[in-house]
């Protein structure tokens, strides 16, 4: 029971966590405030802060593995009532064509 408690444990710890994303590649520049890294001839610019943490000696030309999450920093809703108007007079034009018939 213990060793399966165990590999379980090791399964859980290997999962990426939802909403989490890694990039690796070397590092084209780096502040306090960013780090850019190069993948597949892109250039990826990551945010960071005080709190992010770095392992090993991090400068320009280093092979980095960079850990981020997507976060949603405002959301707009549109309202969607035009297109049910949209829709209703298409309805209602699509059945006075079939009256006529």
């Amino acid at each position: 029971m213990k060793r399966l408690v165990g590999a379980f444990a090791v399964l859980m710890l290997a999962v990426t966590p939802a909403m989490a994303y890694q990039v690796t590649g070397p590092v084209l520049e780096v502040t306090d405030s960013k780090i850019v890294v190069e993948k597949d001839k892109e250039k990826w610019e990551i945010a960071r802060d005080k709190d992010t943490k770095v392992t090993g000696e991090l400068k320009k030309g280093s092979r980095v593995t960079v850990q981020y999450k997507m976060t949603a920093t405002s959301i707009e809703a549109k309202d969607a009532k035009g297109k049910d108007k949209d829709k209703d007079a298409k309805a209602k034009d699509a059945k006075k064509e079939k009256d006529k018939k």
